[in-house]
């Protein structure tokens, strides 16, 4: 029998005797501290002007990567950063980046409402209602699809009110 033979049988001998060995649920302890990344598409902007559209003449993504720290098994905090890009004519930049501090409440059926504050490094602040839905929940990883509705003031602009798009895994 050749080396690698014999690596690939000890591998998956000790790979399923801790398969096996986790058998037993494991206990959650608060505060709990968990983790995310996702992706957001900002649909549609409403402000006193004609709606705007992402896609319609630009694209803009974001990045939110957070931390939530669950006090309970129904409330939390959580910090989360948004880098965005904005793609207009073929040339790419990152327009603005977010802090988005706020609370979590689960709602149960794996729903939870964050309710975020919102600082813009472009001069915009506001707040950000999100719903959240867990899709898939996995031992050590659950993926996600969310609903934010970013209301921003400031930097002499007309307030606007946005319908976004999220989907991320958390870990």
């Amino acid at each position: 029998m050749n080396k690698a033979a014999v690596l690939v049988c000890l591998l998956f001998s000790v790979f399923s005797l801790r398969i096996l060995a986790q058998n037993a649920p494991a206990t959650v302890t608060y505060p709990r501290i968990t983790g995310y990344v996702g992706i957001v598409h900002p649909i549609v902007t409403y402000s006193s002007d004609v709606p705007h559209y992402n896609f319609d003449g630009a694209y803009t993504v974001g990045m939110p990567t957070g931390i939530n720290i669950w006090k309970s098994s129904t409330i939390g905090f959580s910090m989360e950063f948004v880098p965005h890009v904005r793609t207009t004519k073929g040339v790419s930049k990152m327009s603005n980046f977010l802090f988005h501090p706020g609370v979590l409440a689960a709602l149960g059926k794996g729903f939870v409402f964050a309710g975020r504050a919102a600082f813009e490094t472009s001069g915009r602040f506001g707040f950000t209602p999100v719903l959240n839905k867990t899709i898939i929940k996995n031992k050590n990883s659950s993926y996600f699809l969310a609903m934010p509705f970013p209301v921003r003031f400031g930097n002499d602009l007309p307030a606007t009110f946005t319908i976004g798009f999220q989907f991320g895994i958390a870990f």
